[in-house]
């Protein structure tokens, strides 16, 4: 497969790219091609380098109807090009590319996947003369004659003849736009002399012009001779005959891609809206030249009408029982979760009904559903559970990090590769107009100078405009309407306010240490003994091994770090097996000791002696709830608080009104009144490296400080949590379950908490409860238990 190579060398450094062999076309530099591929030689070709430079080497086929080419059946001079733009339609590739240079092919490098060519860059032979600018001269004018003449020039091409053009870009432009063979093209192509192509050049143009001229003329006579339906019938009879000689090369006529174009879109049920534009637009393709830049930007506009489901609807009949048994084979817990939905699905039962009846039309769900909670406790695997329970198609687009308001609403068409929105581009993969369209990571959205996807959301989730929806790429509405939209989170504070007040937020807590244990079991277990082909042994974890990986080996409110956990003890057990090892069937506490290694974590416990200026608080964390202790000592000074622990502004703020409260009731406290003026109070907050910040630490704040002015010790089973005022009022905090299980988990036997958060103890689990002695309290009186005092001075007035 090699030839020597007898023409001038722009450089002897000798490149490999992968060769696209032509059809009935040749390349020549400096010029833009809009090409159609279809075989798959080719295809992978483009993609391999659209992935590697982009640079690929064109060349002219010597015979159209072979597939697998050689290297007798190719030209041995071709372009090296530059692929701009790559889009696929119906099985082919379009593909946009610009010829740079000339190249001397030396040898083709035949591959499974893609063929790929040694070349050489060919240098062009600059002449020079007052016989070469006249030879120039002639031929510029003779492009202006013949575009005159109805050839179909470019109308760029002659805007640069009147700018001005270099002599090779003319050469080339020229050459391209002759209406020759395939082996007269491909000579001007080898000609490298700058003259000696412009004579060639010249001749086929002369030529060509006296066919148009003589075009012109029997155009003249036909038309005085024949009627208006009779000159149709001939354009039309010409048409099928260029599209017949097409077909028979292997290209697809333009009359049988429109065809195709229509049948889709009367397939599809257009609106009537969008029917009209969809006719205005394809009118106008079939007024375009096939190779024209719109044309197939106006194709792909409407091929996207024509496959997005305008009246495609997926219902299975499901009903409310066995709704109710898929949510909970799937997930075990969220009980408010599953009653919202399983309401969802009442409610659309009885409005298909009324439908039926003839009584009212069958609308949306009223609210956009929001899953807010932290990380791994289920909300995206529970959208899954609710599109198979509603028997609907399910489709999941994250929106963290996005800031450009055309993710959500699409580019208008006026831009190149323009496409449309995220929320348009599902629905149509999808290919259902009342899928289940879960928008993850809705509290992560950013924006800037391209617009705020936020903003974008609100006619998306709005259930009064998203029946018209108005993608920039489609301008016609489209209705949303019937899309059961969910949304997820980790926390409200971040959702623009206007586009919470649309959402119905069900919030999700984190697990309790049994609930993991029941998912662990029910759940994770079976899918990693799967997924790590232990099935066939029979491989058992003990409750206490599954509590001990919770308890020490994780730190969550979800259960994704359990199943790590879980799949880390699996792989460990699966090399065993594979290595013919011994290996326990029955995973036990010391087991899982011995394969995870020491504990990682070390969940705080509560202090074994009470102590005085030591105060347990509660805290919740996006990991879950936690408890945490708040020091406080007096040395001699001058009335100065030092607060350390790494506090934020609030939880400062919290420290500084429980001081100024015990100040200004220092005769009910029991303290003295000048008690701040000889000394310095220091309060601290362990762990000093972790941010904390809040208001609820007030009442410990408090306590603490008490019991250092006044000496008496705090109970160490006692955990407390509120906001407390300058008149001494304790306010309702959140986090209530989160906290109350950090303090069962960490040994506290009561709990102290705002009277108004009293609502939220049922939502902690019964066995939980039983075991805690639970003190609600609207006003700080003194929130002391000595050791010695077991009685509890709270105010409920």
């Amino acid at each position: 497969m090699k030839t020597p190579l007898k023409l001038q060398l722009a450089s002897n450094e000798v490149s490999v790219l992968p060769i696209i062999p032509l059809r009935n076309v040749v390349p020549f530099p400096n010029i833009e091609i809009n090409l159609i591929f279809g075989r798959a030689k080719t295809i992978t070709a483009l993609n391999v380098a659209s992935q590697t430079g982009r640079r690929v080497i064109l060349v002219a086929q010597k015979d159209p109807a072979v597939e697998e080419i050689t290297w007798d059946d190719i030209y041995h001079t071709g372009v090296l090009a530059e692929t701009r733009q790559l889009f696929q339609t119906d099985g082919s590739l379009h593909a946009i590319v610009k010829g740079l240079q000339r190249v001397g092919l030396l040898e083709l490098i035949k591959q499974k996947n893609y063929d790929q060519v040694k070349f050489v860059g060919l240098q062009e032979i600059a002449s020079k003369g007052k016989d070469v600018e006249l030879r120039a001269a002639h031929l510029a004018r003779e492009l202006r004659r013949a575009f005159s003449l109805g050839k179909g020039i470019d109308p760029l091409l002659m805007l640069k003849l009147t700018s001005g053009l270099s002599l090779s870009e003319l050469l080339d432009q020229a050459g391209f736009s002759l209406d020759a063979s395939v082996e007269e093209k491909q000579k001007i192509l080898e000609t490298l002399p700058w003259r000696e192509r412009l004579d060639l050049i010249n001749e086929l143009l002369g030529r060509e012009i006296q066919v148009l001229q003589l075009e012109q003329k029997i155009e003249k006579k036909t038309k005085t001779r024949f009627e208006e339906n009779m000159k149709r019938t001939v354009l039309e009879e010409k048409k099928r005959t260029i599209e017949k000689e097409l077909k028979s090369l292997g290209v697809n006529g333009v009359g049988d891609l429109l065809a195709d174009l229509k049948k889709k879109l009367k397939a599809a049920k257009l609106p009537a809206e969008v029917k009209r534009r969809a006719n205005y637009e394809l009118k106008r393709l079939q007024g375009m030249p096939p190779f024209a830049p719109e044309a197939s930007y106006i194709r792909t506009y409407l091929e996207v009408l024509a496959s997005l489901p305008w009246q495609r609807t997926e219902q299975k009949a499901v009903s409310l029982r066995k709704a109710a048994r898929i949510l909970n084979n799937d997930h075990y817990g969220l009980k408010e979760v599953k009653e919202r939905i399983l309401e969802y699905l009442a409610v659309m039962e009885l409005r298909k009904k009324q439908k039926k009846g003839g009584k009212g039309k069958e609308k949306g769900p009223a609210n956009i559903l929001c899953f807010i909670g932290p990380p791994g406790v289920g909300k995206t695997s529970l959208g899954k559970s609710i599109a198979r329970a509603l028997g609907r198609k399910f489709v999941r687009v994250s929106l963290g990090g996005i800031r450009d308001e055309a993710e959500i609403k699409g580019h208008r068409r006026t831009y190149v590769g323009a496409m449309p929105g995220r929320i348009i581009q599902s629905i149509r993969n999808v290919g259902s107009k009342n899928l289940v369209f879960m928008l993850d990571e809705v509290d992560k959205i950013g924006n800037d100078f391209r617009g705020d996807p936020a903003a974008a959301l609100l006619e998306v989730l709005d259930p009064e405009q998203n029946k018209a929806f108005s993608d920039h790429y489609l301008e016609v509405s489209y209705d949303l309407s019937e899309v059961f939209f969910i949304l997820t989170g980790n926390m409200v504070d971040t959702i623009p306010s206007a586009l919470r007040d649309r959402l119905e937020i069900i919030y999700f807590s984190s697990y309790t240490a049994e609930e993991k244990l029941q998912i662990a079991k029910k759940y994770l277990l079976p899918k990693q003994l799967k997924n790590h082909g232990l099935q066939a042994y029979k491989i058992k974890f003990t409750d206490e091994a599954l509590k001990t990986i919770i308890q020490d080996y994780t730190y969550e409110a979800g259960v994704r770090n359990l199943e790590r956990a879980i799949a880390k003890v699996y792989r460990k057990l699966a090399r065993r097996i594979a290595e013919k090892k011994k290996y326990p069937r029955s995973i036990s506490k010391p087991v899982v000791r011995r394969l995870l290694g020491p504990r990682e974590y070390n969940h705080a416990l509560r202090e074994r002696r009470d102590e005085i200026g030591v105060a347990t608080g509660l805290a919740w964390t996006r990991a879950g709830g936690e408890i945490l202790f708040v020091e406080t000592v007096l040395m001699p000074g001058d009335g100065k608080i030092y607060l350390t622990g790494k506090l934020g502004e609030v939880m400062q703020e919290s420290a500084r009104a429980a001081l100024s409260y015990i100040r200004s009731h220092w005769k009910e406290l029991g303290v003295k009144e000048t008690f701040f003026k000889n000394m310095d109070i220091h309060i601290h907050v362990p762990e000093g490296a972790v941010p904390k910040d809040g208001p609820s630490a007030g009442v410990t704040i408090a306590t603490s400080l008490l019991s250092a002015l006044t000496k008496r010790k705090v109970r160490s089973d006692v955990g407390m949590t509120g906001e407390i005022t300058l008149r001494g009022k304790v306010l309702e905090i959140g986090g209530i379950k989160e906290k109350v299980l950090a303090a069962h988990r960490a040994g506290l036997k009561v709990i102290v908490m705002p009277k108004q958060n009293k609502k939220d103890v049922t939502k902690i689990p019964a066995k939980v409860r039983r075991t805690l002695k639970f003190i609600f309290a609207d006003k700080y009186s003194l929130l002391l238990v000595c050791d010695t005092d077991h009685s509890n001075k709270f105010s409920s007035k």
